[in-house]
């Protein structure tokens, strides 16, 4: 939406005059309350310098060069380098923050800071409890109702900063030239469990919560690596991951994110001599001619039943899973609008996702694991 010229200018004016140069008391300086250090993600760094700490995104958007921030606290703006003069500096810690994705919220739910969390894109798609009672508050607004960013309704809310989804958008730029600071977050393209985690800790460095992220994250890693290890004993079981859509069903490489998850669970997958980071794409008859006799079919539709995965597609019916093997889909948690929060805490909790993984494809391992993403079809 087209931002009204009078607003735009008189915001550039006022953040123009923003306070003016002062140094940063110690005990409010980036860091000086804990710092991260970054073990497993790629696509994100961070470092502590003299009164500041840079955040750089590698891949803010698919193949965009890296972006850097210069986080400051209390106001103070140091004297930065040459190659950092051009980047933001955002004020921290930040007091309101505009979410461009779900997978945002659980960092937040996980940080106790959902009381920052000021705007949200689409909030139909939201499932955390905590989260959808904000917005049900009133203290959580809808910025891109149409998926589309309202710029007016951004600038109109003045969040110290709107956090991507990982995707360029033309309204950033604007955004930014009336002096709201738009952060990019791109854990998707991360090729790993662990790394997409991780950016817990570029949330926390915004929120000033390093010492609570670092005790997170490593909760996660170390339920993880515990799980990986239990299934790392057990023969492999073949499963066949993925189902059609538009007629193309999309497999895993091995060097995807759920083509690591299925080798760490003790998933013998087609594809997983393949590196590449995303999906192969591929027609029905190819994925049953490689995998149609796999015992485990980890369908990724929102069906009940078996009889729905039929009426979607008869020719579902050829597969051994199907048949009499065993068929499961990621719709066991859903929120009161449609939010599938396997999509959403499932990114940043991946140890709960692996768990489920272990229980299906080797449930006397975990004879006693109650599931909290998938739902087996009957």
């Amino acid at each position: 939406m087209r931002l009204v010229p009078a607003l735009l200018a008189g915001l550039v004016v006022l953040s123009a005059c923003a306070a003016a140069p002062a140094a940063a008391p110690a005990d409010c300086v980036p860091g000086s309350g804990g710092r991260s250090t970054v073990e497993h993600a790629e696509n994100f760094s961070l470092r502590y310098e003299d009164g500041y700490q840079v955040l750089t995104v590698d891949q803010p958007s698919p193949g965009a060069p890296p972006e850097s921030y210069v986080l400051v606290g209390c106001g103070a703006e140091p004297d930065l380098p040459p190659e950092l003069e051009s980047a933001q500096r955002i004020p921290v810690p930040v007091d309101s923050l505009y979410s461009g994705s779900t997978t945002h919220l659980p960092l937040l739910v996980d940080l106790g800071r959902v009381d920052v969390l000021t705007g949200v894109a689409t909030a139909g798609f939201v499932s955390s409890p905590e989260v959808v009672a904000a917005i049900d508050a009133g203290a959580v607004a809808e910025y891109a109702p149409t998926e589309q960013v309202d710029v007016e309704r951004v600038v109109a809310g003045r969040p110290d900063v709107l956090m991507t989804g990982g995707f360029d958008d033309p309204a950033y730029a604007t955004l930014r030239q009336a002096g709201i600071p738009v952060v990019a977050n791109a854990e998707y393209l991360e090729p790993t469990p662990l790394g997409r985690a991780e950016w817990i800790k570029v949330m926390a460095a915004l929120t000033g919560d390093e010492l609570r992220a670092t005790a997170v994250f490593d909760q996660v890693e170390a339920a993880y690596t515990g799980t990986a290890a239990l299934a790392a004993g057990a023969a492999p079981v073949p499963v066949v991951a993925g189902s059609l859509f538009e007629g193309v069903w999309s497999v895993p490489a091995g060097g995807s994110y759920l083509g690591r998850l299925l080798d760490d669970a003790g998933g013998a997958n087609p594809w997983a001599d393949d590196p590449s980071a995303s999906s192969l794409t591929l027609d029905f008859e190819t994925v049953y001619a490689t995998a149609g006799q796999a015992p485990v079919w980890l369908a990724t539709q929102d069906w009940a039943t078996r009889a729905d995965a039929l009426a979607a597609d008869p020719r579902y019916g050829e597969l051994a899973a199907m048949r009499d093997g065993r068929t499961w889909t990621a719709n066991r948690s859903v929120g009161p609008n449609g939010g599938n929060d396997f999509y959403e805490r499932g990114v940043t909790r991946p140890d709960l996702v692996l768990a489920d993984l272990v229980a299906i494809l080797h449930p006397e391992l975990l004879p006693d694991h109650e599931q909290a993403f998938y739902t087996e079809l009957r």
